[in-house]
């Protein structure tokens, strides 16, 4: 049962050293206030964007793997191996302290191509991270539409 729901949307700068500032939306799910707490870090598994989500997601993402393992085995068992590799291989836990502040993982910034500006959106038990100009021109239409809005709202400031 997912515990923690991201709802919402922001952009965050993005320092020269690759940290961000967690968005209300996210910061509040994850019950952040006074304490650091890990965040993990990964790729998604279509966009070109990061996946972050609390400690409490990754049994749902195991139990995931696994209702998707049962289902693929037979047709191609190595879709398996590849999609674990990703969900737990390719991931980093990161530190949030208590200025709600994160070090993106350099490889993970590296991989989704996060530049200056981020895009953070609510997915649910997760919420990813975008490069704010990549949404723009790659994702889907709502995605577009979010990044066009934020990033007019940032030269504007």
């Amino acid at each position: 049962m997912v515990e923690q729901f991201f709802t919402g949307n922001a952009v965050c700068s993005v320092s020269d050293g690759g940290r961000l500032i967690v968005p209300p939306f996210a910061a509040k799910a994850l019950g952040h206030y006074s304490a650091p707490l890990s965040l993990f870090v990964g790729c998604h598994e279509s966009d070109p964007c990061l996946v972050a989500y609390g400690k409490s997601f990754q049994p749902i993402l195991y139990a995931d793997l696994e209702r998707r393992r049962v289902i693929e085995e037979a047709a191609a068992p190595a879709v398996h191996h590849d999609r674990a590799r990703r969900i737990f291989g390719y991931v980093e836990e990161a530190i949030v302290k208590s200025d709600r502040s994160v070090g993106l993982p350099p490889i993970m910034r590296r991989r989704a191509g996060i530049g200056r500006l981020a895009l953070c959106v609510g997915i649910g038990g997760t919420f990813e991270i975008w490069d704010a100009e990549l949404a723009l021109h790659e994702g889907g239409s709502d995605l577009r539409e979010l990044a066009a809005w934020h990033l007019e709202l940032n030269q504007a400031a």
